[in-house]
């Protein structure tokens, strides 16, 4: 069996690998003896000599290995170099003009509602067709391919290591359609617009609490999305009651809860329960006369 990695670079050079056999030494006995003869040629060859520059080291091994292909072999006529001009040299291919890249894969990720795939913190875009299915992740140093199956999706150029909630996006991958666009503070805004001026002023709050714009899109976005469940009136007078009760930030989980229970149809908040300084208190009563 091969790794994904291994069967690309081989395909990628037009080799064919042919995996020894489990328990079949023989199988590559001749690539053992090979490995053993060449560190016996130049390892133990060169081992008494001293070298003062990598250059060195360098033209002496070209020296080594020149030397061991042209030993004559003992049981049939020529040598290692006479056989590759001979019969080798003829068939090889020029390598590929690009150099294979060692590649990660990542399997069964999920492609989100959004058209887009995570990977390092990040958002990849996967045609919209293959929304809800699950896709596989070719990353090397420069690019990231989406793979199903067999079937190559899609490709990126990989985002730095450093950025994070980035959105990497091929306009081919997602349908026509505004809906589909990536979501930013003004199509927030825009949404919060249409439903009335308190919920425009619960959005500002939201994104006035945070210490950069991206991270209010899911706390404003789950504000706005309560109009899906609830009507876009109920939900503007449920920001109004927000707004006029003790929280400065208003969220989802604050309007939630009027909308649950009504509040917004009455147009009543409950009364905040009044603190107290000491706690609980039993009072004097409680220990005189000798309670027990």
């Amino acid at each position: 069996m091969l790794n994904d990695a291994y069967r690309e670079m081989a395909a990628h050079y037009s080799a064919a690998v042919l995996p020894g056999r489990v328990k079949h030494p023989k199988d590559k006995a001749s690539v053992e003896n090979t490995v053993s003869h060449v560190a016996t040629w130049v390892i133990a060859g060169l081992r008494k000599e001293v070298f003062t520059s990598l250059a060195q080291l360098r033209r002496r091994i070209r020296e080594q290995i020149d030397a061991y292909n042209r030993q004559p072999f003992q049981k049939r006529e020529g040598s290692r170099l006479s056989v590759f001009t001979a019969e080798e040299k003829p068939v090889l291919q020029p390598l590929p003009a690009v150099a294979f890249e060692i590649s990660t894969w990542t399997y069964g990720r999920k492609v989100g509602r959004s058209g887009h795939v995570v990977w390092a913190k990040n958002f990849y875009s996967v045609p919209f067709a293959h929304i809800g299915s699950n896709v596989d992740l070719r990353v090397t140093e420069t690019m990231l391919e989406i793979y199903r199956s067999d079937e190559r999706l899609t490709s990126h150029l990989l985002l730095p290591a450093t950025t994070a909630n980035q959105h990497q996006t091929n306009e081919a991958d997602l349908p026509e359609g505004r809906s589909w666009q990536a979501w930013d503070r003004a199509r927030i805004d825009e949404w919060a617009l249409r439903m009335g001026p308190a919920t425009v002023t619960v959005i500002s709050k939201i994104f006035e609490s945070v210490p950069v714009e991206e991270a209010g899109y899911d706390p404003a976005l789950a504000v706005l999305r309560l109009s899906r469940r609830f009507s876009p009136a109920r939900v503007e007078a449920a920001s109004q009651l927000a707004l006029r009760g003790p929280i400065r930030s208003p969220r989802y989980a604050h309007l939630r809860p009027i909308l649950d229970t009504g509040q917004d149809k009455t147009g009543i908040v409950p009364d905040e329960p009044e603190g107290d300084d000491g706690g609980y208190v039993r009072g004097g009563a409680y220990y005189a006369g000798g309670a027990r």
